[in-house]
């Protein structure tokens, strides 16, 4: 392509957000007009299969299940009122919970407050948070954070020696959907052990976020945890940083959650725009589709150039050459 004509395409593939300030250039993909029709149709159905499964239609046959995380950002989305209220709910109840461990109004034995968090969980419910508290957390932040995300004797033990000056004052989160998860059980009871090896109870320090009526919910209303807050059967373990998997430890940290929701919001309207060249998340399926020749040849690759975000784990995500412009 001469000069010219990379510049118009250009600015006839430019996407632009400006309430999130978003740039997307995928011009340099050489798909054609007639590669774009094709498309269209698959498109077509992806919008409408979209909009099914927002609207609470069941999405995962395997559990029968309906697949809703969209809901925590929008709680007006949810299909029925009950699930509103519950979201709703749920949010204000980590507000109330979070101000009050800042302040001190919940706060350890013998002690003014609260000063580090552990948080025990594996696969989505350790890497969302993690991501967050490495990429948006304050310098100073109110309480530091510990992730125990494996069962790793080694990382264990140095979580713990770490803190052993500490312990009294640190919150424990304990992170598990079924409320069974082998290794979060692990971590925990390494945890509690630590407790009661310098004579203190584990239950004023602990924090249960779990599917209702799951073991670990069970256990935590038996031996009187500090607090508990709901897991969703419709919101999978990868998908679940919105939740209270990653709301309770983000705001204990001092990140504001709320603007965090909104900004999610935000995003989720823009890419449920039924025309491709105006939704940022057709755009770079295209591209992938495009480049992979739709039997995904390719891999995709997000390079971040902020410390905070190219210091997390590597994300399955962009494409080929010049999808980033």
């Amino acid at each position: 392509m001469d000069a010219a004509t990379l510049w118009q395409r250009y600015q006839d593939w430019l996407y632009y957000h400006e309430g999130l300030g978003f740039y997307l250039d995928i011009s340099r993909m050489r798909f054609d007009d007639a590669f774009l029709g094709t498309m269209q149709p698959k498109f077509e159905k992806a919008f409408q299969e979209m909009d099914e499964l927002e609207k609470g239609e069941i999405k995962n046959p395997d559990e029968n299940r309906m697949v809703g995380h969209y809901w925590l950002r929008d709680a007006d989305l949810a299909p029925t009122a009950d699930l509103q209220q519950e979201i709703v709910k749920t949010l204000a109840e980590i507000e109330d919970f979070t101000e009050k461990v800042h302040t001190g109004a919940i706060h350890p034995a013998g002690m003014s407050k609260f000063t580090d968090i552990i948080s025990i969980g594996i696969g989505g419910s350790a890497l969302g948070p993690e991501f967050v508290a490495e990429a948006l957390a304050p310098l100073s932040p109110p309480l530091a954070i510990h992730f125990i995300d494996n069962t790793d004797p080694a990382g264990i033990d140095a979580v713990l020696t770490k803190l052993a000056d500490r312990l009294s004052s640190t919150l424990v989160l304990v992170i598990s959907k079924s409320g069974g998860t082998p290794e979060t059980r692990n971590g925990m009871i390494e945890v509690k052990k630590a407790y009661e090896s310098i004579n203190l109870e584990f239950a004023p320090h602990a924090v249960a976020i779990t599917g209702r009526d799951s073991n670990l919910d069970k256990i935590a209303k038996t031996e009187g945890w500090l607090a508990m807050f709901p897991m969703y059967d419709w919101v999978g373990g990868r998908t679940s940083e919105l939740s209270a998997v990653g709301l309770v430890p983000a705001a204990l940290q001092g990140i504001k959650i709320r603007e965090m929701l909104e900004g999610a919001k935000e995003m989720d309207a823009a890419t449920r725009i039924p025309q491709i060249k105006e939704n940022p998340a057709a755009l770079l399926a295209l591209s992938w589709y495009f480049s992979g020749n739709g039997k995904g040849e390719k891999d995709m690759v997000v390079l971040a150039l902020q410390r905070q975000l190219a210091t997390i784990f590597p994300l399955p995500t962009a494409v080929g050459d010049g999808i980033f412009g």
